[in-house]
């Protein structure tokens, strides 16, 4: 059996970004219609996987039980809907290089082996253009949360994860 999945970046998808990071409760802010997305989503029968870069970690910013934190967080306010949780705490200027680091599509494929995701019907999320090529390299229809007109490689460009899961689910 196979599952359709929608693989999503965290920090400017699930909660607002920061310049600073987001790793304690105080900066942590759900932007409005991402519960809502993620339950039309989840009763469409699909997975919800965070694939996540978080080189604060490799920067000494913060640490993994901070990411873990944030994530429960996120999973209260959701009612419990995210399936997993896949992040790198590696960064190549700070302690080494990695394949699971976006653009690499390390952390996607390892989700996609151990849920058996068919790619076909399966989408990544992302704000930046790093994840849109983690997703095409994983072979996934991409989309992209950022202005209208924004230069990208993703299928979809759109203003939020609630306009995006209408895209999928159409």
């Amino acid at each position: 059996m196979t599952n359709k999945c929608v693989f999503l970046d965290r920090d400017g998808v699930l909660n607002v970004d920061r310049v600073d990071y987001v790793y304690h409760l105080g900066h942590f802010v759900i932007p409005d219609g991402v519960v809502e997305a993620l339950k039309v989503l989840k009763d469409a029968g699909y997975l919800l996987i965070v694939i996540t870069n978080q080189s604060g970690i490799a920067k000494g910013i913060y640490e993994r039980k901070d990411v873990w934190l944030i994530h429960e967080a996120l999973q209260e306010a959701c009612g419990g809907r995210l399936d997993d949780l896949y992040f790198c705490p590696y960064h190549e200027l700070y302690d080494s290089a990695s394949l699971t680091r976006k653009p690499g599509s390390l952390l996607i494929e390892k989700a996609v082996a151990k849920y058996h995701v068919d790619m076909s019907q399966s989408y990544m999320v992302g704000d930046h253009e790093r994840d849109v090529l983690a997703g095409k390299r994983a072979g996934l229809r991409t989309i992209r949360i950022a202005e209208e007109g924004t230069l990208t490689e993703a299928n979809y460009v759109v203003k939020d994860l609630l306009a995006a899961s209408k895209i999928i689910l159409s």
